[in-house]
C-alpha cells in the first residue's frame, strides 16, 4: 500500500509504511537496528508504530 502524501496527521503516523524505504530506513536509525530487522519486526508485529516500537526497545534489551 503506497504511502498517501495527501493524509498527513495522527493517523499517518499511527502506522509505518513499510513499502516505503524511507519510513523503514528512518524507523531503524531511530532505534539503532537494521532494515532487515525492522522487516523482520513488521512481518512479526504489523505496522502499528506502537507496536514496533516497544518490540524495537525490547529487541535491545
Amino acid at each position: 500500500m503506497a504511502d498517501d502524501k495527501s493524509k498527513i496527521g495522527a493517523e499517518d503516523r499511527r502506522t509505518v509504511a513499510g513499502d516505503e524505504a524511507y519510513e523503514v530506513s528512518y524507523f531503524a536509525k531511530r532505534h539503532g537496528i537494521t532494515v532487515a530487522q525492522v522487516r523482520e519486526l513488521m512481518a512479526a508485529h504489523g505496522n502499528d508504530r506502537a507496536a514496533l516500537d516497544a518490540a524495537a526497545a525490547a529487541m535491545k534489551a
